[in-house]
C-alpha cells in the first residue's frame, strides 16, 4: 500500500467506497490527514472491490496502478517539500495541486492591489490593475499558478502586442506579474516561477521612446493660438517643459511656498522616499512661468500653501489626486495631438516635456551633470536615455567638418 507520513501528516491511497459509481466501480483518491482533517484528491482511476484487493499483484492493471502511483508521488513530493520549507497547509496544497478556485494568479493581483491601496501606493495600485485587466483579457478570470509557463507568458506576450501593446508596457505587465510569482513561492504556494532564463521566460526591455521636440517645434507650439481649453493645456506643457521637464503630478501639487528667491524648488514624489537624502530640483521661475500662472493659476494671497495651479483644490486623499493627474494628463494629451495637427508637426504628449527639456539643453552645450541635475536623476547614465540625440541638422553640419582643412 502506498503511504507516507512525516510531522503530522500522513499521505495514502484510498479506495473511496462512500458512493458506488453508475459502472459498479469506486472511484481511488489520495487521502491526506493532517490534525485530525482529511482532504482528498482524485486520481482519475476507478477500480472495483476486487481490483483494490489484487492491486499489489500489479499484474492485470499494471496501467491504472502506474497512474495511481504518478498522482500518489506528486502529492506526497508536494508535501514533503511543503515541510521542508515551512508549516503544512491544506489551502497551499491545493493551489500546488491546481486545485483552488479560490486563491489563483488573478486572485493574488486583486490581495495585491488590495495591499497597495492600503499602503497609498497610488502607481502600483494601477499597475495591478491593469495587468489584471489584460491578463483576464488573455486568459479569463481563473489563471491557476500551474497554468503559467514560459510557454504560456511567451503567448501571452504575443497576445499582448497583436493588441498593440509597446514593448515598455508589455515589460510593465510582466514585472508586475514576476512579482506575484516571487510571492507566491515565498509563501509557499509554487515550488518556483516560470520567469528568469533558468525558466525559460525572460522579460522582455521595452525600447527607449526618443519624444523631444526640437526648438523649432517648441516655437510653433509657443506661438500656437486657438480655443481657450487647447491655449490652457498648451501652456501646462510649456510650464511643464520651462521647470526642468516636471511631471504632471508635481506641477498641478506646486505651492507658492515652492517659489524660493527666484527658483521653483521641488521634490520629485516619485523617488521622494527612494533616497535618505532626498534631493531638491532647482528650476528658475522664468517670465514665461509667470505669465501662465497669472493666466490660469491661483493668484498669490500671501499663503505659502497656495497652489499654483486650480486643479488639485479640495482632494480628500492619495486616490482622488491620482485620478485628478490621470484626467488632467488625458486631457492635455488629446489637447496636445490637436495641437500638432493644426501647426504640422508630429504628436507629442506631456510626458515629451521632460524629454525635449533635456535634449535642448544638450544641444545647446549643457554639460550632462547639470542636465542630471535638473532632471533630479540619481545617474548619468538615467539622463543619457532622455536625451534625444542629435538631429540631421547637427550631422550634416558636423560631416562638414570631415573636409574642412583650413
Amino acid at each position: 500500500m502506498l503511504r507516507f507520513s512525516k510531522k503530522r501528516v500522513s499521505v495514502s491511497v484510498i479506495l473511496d467506497r462512500r458512493r458506488v459509481k453508475v459502472s459498479g466501480l469506486y472511484p481511488v483518491k489520495i487521502e491526506v490527514v493532517f490534525d485530525r482533517k482529511q482532504k482528498y484528491f482524485p486520481t482519475g482511476v476507478d477500480l472495483s472491490e476486487q481490483e483494490w484487493s489484487e492491486m499489489d499483484s500489479r499484474r492485470r492493471h499494471s496501467s491504472r496502478i502506474a497512474e495511481i502511483e504518478e498522482n500518489f508521488s506528486r502529492v506526497r513530493n508536494e508535501v514533503a517539500d511543503m515541510l521542508e520549507k515551512g508549516p503544512f497547509s491544506f489551502r497551499i496544497l491545493e493551489v500546488r495541486l491546481g486545485r483552488s478556485s479560490k486563491f489563483n494568479v488573478n486572485r493574488a493581483l486583486k490581495v495585491m492591489m488590495d495591499k497597495c491601496r492600503a499602503d497609498g501606493r497610488v502607481n502600483s495600485f494601477y499597475r495591478c490593475r491593469s495587468t489584471l485587466k489584460n491578463l483576464e483579457n488573455f486568459s479569463g478570470t481563473d489563471i491557476a499558478f500551474s497554468d503559467v509557463n514560459a510557454a504560456w507568458l511567451e503567448r501571452c506576450e504575443k497576445f499582448w502586442r497583436s493588441e498593440g501593446k509597446s514593448g515598455t508596457t508589455v515589460e510593465i505587465y510582466m514585472k508586475t506579474l514576476k512579482v506575484v510569482f516571487n510571492q507566491a513561492r515565498r509563501e509557499g504556494y509554487i515550488k518556483e516561477t516560470p520567469f528568469g532564463r533558468e525558466n525559460g521566460y525572460v522579460i522582455p526591455r521595452g525600447s527607449a521612446r526618443k519624444l523631444a521636440l526640437t526648438k523649432e517645434q517648441i516655437r510653433k507650439i509657443i506661438e500656437y493660438h486657438g480655443p481657450e481649453k487647447l491655449e490652457l493645456y498648451r501652456d501646462l506643457w510649456l510650464f511643464s517643459y520651462l521647470c526642468n521637464g516636471i511631471n504632471f503630478r508635481d506641477m498641478l501639487f506646486l505651492r507658492y511656498g515652492n517659489l524660493i528667491d527666484g527658483e521653483i524648488r521641488f521634490i520629485r514624489s516619485k523617488t521622494e522616499h527612494a533616497y535618505k537624502d532626498r534631493k531638491i530640483i532647482y528650476a528658475v521661475f522664468v517670465p514665461e512661468m509667470k505669465n501662465i500662472i497669472s493666466r490660469w493659476g491661483n493668484p498669490d494671497d500671501g499663503s505659502p500653501d497656495t497652489l499654483l495651479f486650480k486643479f488639485a483644490e479640495g482632494l480628500k486623499n492619495e486616490f482622488d489626486a491620482a485620478m485628478l493627474v490621470r484626467k488632467v494628463i488625458s486631457q492635455c494629451n488629446q489637447a496636445l495631438k490637436e495641437i500638432a495637427r493644426d501647426i504640422g508637426i508630429p504628436a507629442f504628449t506631456t510626458y515629451s516635456a521632460r524629454h525635449s527639456f533635456a535634449t535642448v539643453m544638450q544641444r545647446s552645450g549643457a554639460a550632462l551633470p547639470y542636465i542630471s541635475e535638473c532632471l533630479g536623476h540619481s545617474s548619468l547614465s538615467m539622463t543619457e536615455a532622455y536625451l534625444a540625440g542629435f538631429g540631421p541638422e547637427e550631422r550634416l553640419r558636423n560631416s562638414a567638418l570631415l573636409t574642412d582643412f583650413k
